[in-house]
């Protein structure tokens, strides 16, 4: 390709893949409640009805609907003539999108699902689609050899799946913290084209656009209270297209010499002299919750793959959020991160503050979120905490607020409090008496009874 292709078109597949997406669900939730493709309430769900979780088959499909689209488009089509990239993003998607429908009719061990990830991440490598290089602070330019690429990229694609399918526990969460995302992926790419920073033929941008309008057509469907869920057939679909948009797009950049004929421009933005921390950027609330799943996991030594109520969402809810303030909280986390890479493409003068800034962002999330400091606001062991008010006894022993008092003997109001070591019970506190015979009274002269009275 001799130039960078009109952003109009760009404009034409966002609103494709968009349309595509909000108009294939509705056919797809009608055939999911008659095969039974749903998803049961349980205990470590937050939804109380049968709701259909086949959005990811809308999603897929969806996907190729735009991507023949976008073969079928003039200044687009050089992108899909004499590269096995495209091909091989559709191939590595359909084996994701597999795995993850199986693990919703069946439930796949955490091996298998693995397994299958790998399996797609192998498909990309093959294709082409891949990361080349990445440029690491004060240690400049690394060239990926043969020998590590096929593992970083099956290593980055496990990341970012799981990174996706962790945070898909409200309705909407998944979907719109990947649009946005996205969205921003899309913008920096198309922008480093515009310098000459990035080949032309890459088609990393048109991917991060494509999954930015699957989400945003699916996202009117799938808010509280959601119609459909994406299940992990969806999820692990968004996190193969993320994972292959920031390779291409942060492992393919260069920031010296020239692309296509056109100089490189250098020092533009920090992110520049980084590509590889865009992910971690736009993608900072998934991966943030993946690494607190996996230190708390480790710690309480249970495996990775155990689900459990302690995800950020999960906690947020148990801070007194709603289910929708809860998703725009974290939405606005993505935008702020998002943030982050975009503004200092147009005012390069922020570029000092970024460190500070993320210093800063790293610090509220400690705070906010760190296990320790909110054991008040989560009781119960890990993993069994309720999500909604606890109905009887509190965690000191005594009766919630409003609940009825307890027929059991011992619990609820008015009844006896528990006779420490070395205490006499007021006259209130005494037990009611029994059918056995009542002991003696202890003469006030005497030694305090045991805890046995």
């Amino acid at each position: 390709m001799s130039g960078t292709v009109p952003l109009n078109w760009y404009g034409v597949l966002l609103v494709v893949s968009a349309v595509s997406a909000w108009a294939l669900t509705f056919p797809v939730r009608r055939i999911a409640l008659q095969i039974g493709y749903v998803a049961q309430p349980d205990d470590r769900k937050v939804h109380r009805s049968v709701t259909p979780q086949a959005g990811g088959v809308a999603m897929f499909l969806a996907m190729l609907v735009t991507w023949a689209v976008a073969a079928s488009i003039p200044p687009l089509a050089p992108l899909f003539q004499g590269s096995s990239e495209p091909l091989g993003l559709i191939l590595g998607a359909g084996v994701i999108f597999v795995v993850g429908m199986i693990d919703d009719l069946r439930d796949m061990s955490a091996p298998a699902k693995v397994a299958g990830e790998v399996l797609a991440a192998t498909i990309l490598y093959f294709m082409g689609v891949t990361w080349f290089q990445f440029k690491i602070p004060l240690a400049g330019l690394v060239q990926l050899s043969p020998e590590w690429t096929p593992l970083l990229t099956a290593l980055w694609v496990i990341a970012i799946t799981n990174a996706v399918n962790l945070i898909d526990g409200l309705d909407g969460l998944a979907a719109g913290v990947v649009a946005i995302a996205s969205g921003t992926l899309a913008i920096y790419g198309l922008h480093l084209q515009h310098l000459g920073t990035l080949p032309t033929d890459n088609i990393g941008p048109l991917i991060a656009v494509v999954t930015c309008g699957i989400c945003l057509g699916f996202l009117p469907h799938n808010f509280h209270p959601a119609k459909i869920f994406m299940g992990d057939a969806g999820a692990l679909l968004l996190g193969l297209l993320m994972a292959a948009s920031t390779m291409l797009i942060g492992g393919r950049a260069v920031t010296t010499g020239a692309v296509n004929g056109v100089a490189a421009h250098t020092g533009q933005t920090y992110f520049f002299f980084a590509p590889l921390f865009i992910p971690f950027f736009i993608l900072g609330v998934p991966i943030v919750d993946m690494a607190f799943a996996f230190v708390r996991r480790t710690a309480n030594r249970t495996g990775f793959a155990t689900p459990d109520k302690s995800h950020l969402h999960h906690r947020l809810l148990r801070l007194g959020h709603g289910h929708r303030r809860s998703v725009l909280i974290l939405w606005a986390w993505t935008v702020l991160l998002s943030g982050f890479i975009l503004f200092p493409l147009y005012i390069s003068s922020v570029n000092a503050i970024i460190p500070f800034g993320v210093l800063a962002l790293g610090v509220v999330l400690y705070t906010l979120f760190h296990p320790s400091l909110r054991r008040q606001t989560e009781p119960g062991p890990e993993g069994e905490a309720p999500l909604d008010p606890p109905v009887g006894p509190g965690e000191d022993g005594s009766a919630a607020p409003g609940a009825p008092p307890s027929a059991e003997p011992g619990v609820g109001p008015g009844a006896p409090s528990e006779v420490g070591e070395g205490t006499v019970p007021g006259p209130d506190e005494r037990p009611a008496p029994t059918s056995s015979p009542a002991k003696p009274p202890v003469p006030a002269t005497t030694a305090a009874p045991s805890a046995e009275l």
